[in-house]
């Protein structure tokens, strides 16, 4: 409900609808590079102009919204922003509320040891790990859910020594990606799809075998 959402974050980022509108958090699991992507570049390989999974998940929620031609459906993404610069909606505290994955922040550390530097949080799910992206909201601003049960998400990354070292790992060597193994996960992205992530965007047309 867009209320869980709205009632831990400042008004700032207070999604406007009712309390009891139905929103679902989109996810992209390991599987979805060739599953989705690597079948939408080639079929739109002539059309793709910006970023292939930006446009890919563009495409295929525009698919899910034909498939409720009676129901006005909002979509946002994960990259939109406002004019202030602010991001349209925060991906990982919509995650959390939504009970999709553990958004692990400073404040779930007791003893924190780091002082004045900044700390960036991260969402880890029970099953990918760190292996997942969030990718959009959609709101269905018609229908009310009061009696829809908010469901905690799996606190999997329970002892403060592995939150410590989650936060530490993303925050300070996020590039080698270990922090997205920090429970034992049941699918990663392969090689392929780790190549395309940790190249410049500029340079992944080439990978797809696109030309900019």
């Amino acid at each position: 409900k867009v209320g869980w959402y709205n009632a831990v974050l400042q008004p700032a980022f207070h999604l406007p609808y009712p309390d009891d509108t139905l929103a679902f958090i989109v996810l992209s699991t390991p599987s979805m590079f060739d599953k989705a992507l690597k079948p939408f570049v080639n079929k739109e390989r002539f059309k793709i102009i910006r970023d292939p999974v930006d446009q890919c998940v563009s495409h295929h929620l525009s698919r899910v919204k034909e498939k409720f031609p009676d129901q006005k459906v909002d979509v946002i993404f994960d990259y939109e922003i406002l004019p202030s610069r602010k991001p349209k909606f925060l991906a990982q505290t919509a995650a959390h509320v939504a009970g999709a994955a553990f958004y692990y922040q400073r404040k779930d550390v007791k003893l924190d040891p780091w002082g004045k530097k900044k700390i960036y949080g991260v969402c880890i799910h029970p099953k990918y790990g760190g292996w997942f992206a969030i990718r959009g909201l959609l709101l269905f601003p018609d229908i009310q859910v009061p009696f829809l049960e908010q469901r905690a998400p799996v606190d999997c990354v329970s002892t403060e020594e592995k939150r410590i070292e989650l936060l530490e790992q993303f925050n300070f060597h996020w590039q080698d990606g270990r922090y997205r193994d920090i429970i034992e996960v049941k699918e990663r992205y392969s090689e392929e799809q780790k190549a395309y992530f940790a190249t410049p965007p500029a340079e992944r047309f080439k990978l797809l075998g696109l030309t900019q």
